[in-house]
This record gives C-alpha cells, sequence and structure tokens, in this order.
C-alpha cells in the first residue's frame, strides 16, 4: 500500500487540492494507494476560494508518507519553517515530492529545488525568479519530472503530472483507467507549452482526424508526408499547423503513440517483444528496447515484469 500525503497550506487552492485526492484517494484506487490530507496543525485550513477544509492530520504524517504532494496556496508566502523543516526531513529520507501549480514555492522555499529543473504556473514565474534564482525554471512546460521530485504548472498541468505519477507506479493500462474515470487526456507529455491549444478534437477537427487515422496505422511505416497527406494539405502547412496546436512535431507525437501502444501491449498481452514492436510501428525488438529506454529507463521484460496486469493475444 502506497501512502500519499497531502499538505495542505493555510489558504490552499481547493481545486490543486481536489486533484490528487480524485487520483490517490478515489474508492476505485484503496488496494494500491492509502490518501491522507495534513496541516501544519490538524483541523481546518481556510482555501483560497472562502471556504475551508479539514485536514485530519498534522505535520507527523508526512513521516509515513511514500509521496507527498504540495497543492498551490495564496499568498505567495514562504510556510512556516517547522514545515519547510518537515520537507526537507522527507527529501533526506528519499520520500517522492510533488507540487501541483504554485505549490512550487514551497518547494523551492525549502530548498528541494535548487539546482533542479522546475515549473510553476506561468503568471508567476517573474517572481518565483527573483525569489529562487538557484532554481532552472522553465514555465513553458506542463510539468517536470526530476525524479524525486516533480513539479507542475497550474489546475489541468496538476492532472497530467498526478496521471504521470500514476502511470509510473501502475503502468499506462491503469493509467488509462483513471483517465477514463475523470474524463481526461489519457497523457499529454510534461514537455507541452503550457498556453497551447493542445485538445486536438476540440481545436482542429482535421488534425484531430489525422491523428485518429495515423494510431490506427501506426504498424504502418508512417511519415509526416503521409500525414499530410491524409490531411490533404501540403507537408510544410501540415507540419506548421500540427506543432502550432500541439508544441510537438507530428513524428514526436506518433513516437510517443507507437510507445504508449507497446507498453499497453505488453502489460495486457503475451505478444513475444518482437510482434509488440511490429504492432506499434517500432519495427524490431531493439528498436522497441532503445526507445522504451528512452522514455522510461526500462526494458520489454522488466515493463511487463512490472505492470502485467493479465495476458490476452489481442
Amino acid at each position: 500500500m502506497h501512502r500519499v500525503v497531502a499538505l495542505a497550506l493555510p489558504d490552499v487552492v481547493a481545486f490543486d487540492l481536489s486533484i490528487p485526492a480524485q487520483i490517490f484517494g478515489h474508492r476505485d484506487e484503496r488496494d494500491r494507494y492509502s490518501f491522507a490530507v495534513c496541516a501544519q496543525q490538524p483541523g481546518p485550513v481556510a482555501t483560497s476560494t472562502g471556504f475551508a477544509v479539514h485536514a485530519d492530520d498534522g505535520l507527523e504524517a508526512l513521516l509515513s508518507a511514500d509521496t507527498i504532494i504540495v497543492p498551490g496556496f495564496l499568498p505567495l508566502t514562504d510556510p512556516p519553517p517547522v514545515v519547510l523543516d518537515a520537507l526537507t526531513g522527507a527529501a533526506d529520507r528519499g520520500v517522492r515530492i510533488a507540487s501541483v501549480c504554485v505549490g512550487a514555492f514551497a518547494l523551492a522555499a525549502a530548498g528541494l529545488l535548487d539546482g533542479r529543473a522546475a515549473t510553476t504556473h506561468w503568471q508567476h514565474a517573474d517572481e518565483f525568479r527573483s525569489r529562487f534564482p538557484h532554481v532552472r525554471l522553465n514555465a513553458d512546460v506542463l510539468y517536470v519530472d526530476e525524479g524525486q521530485i516533480l513539479t507542475s504548472a497550474g489546475i489541468t498541468a496538476g492532472v497530467d503530472l498526478c496521471l504521470h505519477i500514476y502511470r509510473a507506479d501502475q503502468g499506462t493500462a491503469a493509467a488509462a483507467e483513471v483517465a477514463r474515470r475523470m474524463v481526461v487526456a489519457i497523457h499529454r507529455p510534461g514537455g507541452q507549452a503550457q498556453f497551447s491549444r493542445r485538445r486536438l478534437p476540440d481545436a482542429d477537427h482535421d488534425l484531430a482526424r489525422v491523428c485518429d487515422w495515423a494510431i490506427s496505422e501506426m504498424h504502418q511505416p508512417l511519415t509526416v508526408h503521409h500525414m499530410a497527406r491524409a490531411a490533404g494539405m501540403a507537408t510544410r502547412t501540415f507540419a506548421r499547423r500540427f506543432r502550432a496546436e500541439t508544441s510537438m512535431t507530428p513524428m514526436r507525437w506518433l513516437n510517443t503513440q507507437r510507445i504508449q501502444e507497446a507498453e499497453r501491449l505488453l502489460e495486457a498481452t503475451d505478444l513475444t517483444v518482437d510482434d509488440v514492436a511490429r504492432r506499434c510501428g517500432l519495427g524490431t525488438a531493439v528498436n522497441l528496447r532503445t526507445h522504451l529506454a528512452r522514455h522510461s529507463g526500462s526494458t520489454p521484460t522488466a515493463y511487463r515484469t512490472a505492470f502485467r496486469r493479465g495476458t490476452s493475444t489481442l
């Protein structure tokens, strides 16, 4: 049982707090996670939107946490020393620590982001850089995974980050089920831009149609030219519009889809690694191993062992 604890600081952003609660604290996750909310002291905690939430636990809850998530809070004053000490103590013990939105200010105040890449809500980027010059802030991305320490941008980027954490723990298929339950995008890479129109079905029907086609044909050796022809566009026009809508090149997007399909097949089927590689369009087992190692730091066999859910030959 993996214990997730959300640290609610005064004037916590209620939406930010609700994200880990819905992902890790949902009743469907009781066999995988325990979830708790703590504060500096147990009791009511004011939110930034005019109502209070109740924290059952004090900072002692952080002592038994496997993952700590710090939601945003306003105003962005440094938390009290006792809170900062609790966060640094948890980091010293190797606890995974993540922030949602401006919760990154608390992690930075504790010194946990010094020398690391991080992100936060773009509206507060200038203040962040001024107060924490030793952090390599990238305010143009959805989330940053630095291993033990993770940070996200605002609101829905917190959903992306928590699903990213869930995927690392439980695998792609399980994370996809959570995303479907929440009716959110199954996977948005952390490197996508914060402001861009990212959801293709809403932004551009033609591009969404081509994406659906490319996914159905991913076993073929597709190129940007093939995708552009399916869209009825010149190759350069298609590539430019695709990047404007997704902040990704068409081939980077397609490669991400192929890796996700490979992960799903490794989890849910007993296909050989060669068959998985062919079905997702990566060609050979060697190529699949290379891409999977780059994407998740794992081999196909190790990934299957870690996340296998049952077998099928679909």
